[in-house]
């Protein structure tokens, strides 16, 4: 009897240990991916804000200029957009909102833009989780899963956004990038 005791004691100090190596392996690993994402040309990013009493939370990947002409160029205008790069960029809620007017029930979307010279088509999808372009380019947004769509005018900036940054304030949201500043109101 007090051999199975040890050698239950044995198997379970075992046990343990290979948990404790399996844990220390899973987190070794999502450290490095976490590393290797903030090593990408368009680095992670997230802005966090509270419009009226909902908390918001925009998680995207912020390409650079380089040099390059953004939109009208390197984005064609007239063609959806992941709103970032890398993965689709993802804007989440906790409470119901409405986006331009249009009801947003509370939870996680990919946010897809199609510029536009004046004007820009905003897209709250509900698949999330997908890389932002299929293989060649086209943009990976099922347009079957769009929640919400609606057009909002760009403003022109005088100076250059070297970075695409999202910002959040009281009254909604926004992108700026190049020299286009997109605003969309919340309530």
């Amino acid at each position: 009897m007090k051999n199975l005791k040890k050698l239950s004691k044995k198997a379970w100090s075992a046990k343990v240990f290979a948990m404790i190596v399996v844990c220390f392996t899973l987190s070794a690993t999502l450290r490095a991916q976490d590393t290797a994402k903030a090593k990408r040309p368009s680095p992670p990013a997230m802005v966090l804000g509270k419009i009226s009493d909902a908390n918001i939370a925009i998680n995207y990947s912020s390409p650079s200029v380089k040099g390059r002409k953004i939109f009208g160029g390197k984005l064609p205008y007239d063609t959806v957009w992941r709103a970032g790069a890398n993965e689709a960029t993802i804007f989440q809620t906790d409470k119901d909102i409405l986006v331009e007017g249009k009801k947003l029930p509370a939870g996680k979307y990919s946010f897809f833009a199609t510029p536009g010279k004046k004007k820009w088509t905003i897209f709250f999808n509900s698949e999330t989780g997908q890389w932002g372009d299929k293989p060649g380019g086209a943009t990976n947004m099922d347009p079957t899963k769009t929640v919400i769509s609606f057009d909002v005018k760009v403003k022109t900036l005088n100076d250059l956004r070297e970075r695409l940054e999202y910002y959040i304030t009281n009254d909604g949201f926004g992108l700026r990038w190049e020299y286009s500043d997109v605003f969309i109101r919340v309530k």
